[in-house]
């Protein structure tokens, strides 16, 4: 195995998600959402996650509803 480096797994994962990889958009999503290899950024995290969504990834959907439902990285609307 490799040794775990979440900054290399960050290049990887944008490297990817910039070809268009929804896998690697929704993890891109998740390591903002989670401040693993990067800042924490949640606008990152919800537009990481919005891209791979909109393609169909139930994950990054499922994530996208979390963000909302909690109304974290996005304006609370009620």
């Amino acid at each position: 195995g490799v040794a775990q480096d979440y900054n290399e797994a960050v290049r990887w994962f944008r490297k990817a998600a910039d070809q268009g990889c929804i896998d690697a958009q929704h993890n891109l999503g998740h390591m903002y959402y989670k401040g693993k290899g990067v800042s924490r950024d949640l606008k990152k995290a919800v537009r990481w996650f919005r891209k791979a969504a909109d393609q169909g990834n139930v994950n990054a959907q499922f994530n996208l509803g979390n963000i909302y439902d909690y109304g974290n990285g996005v304006s609370k609307d009620y």
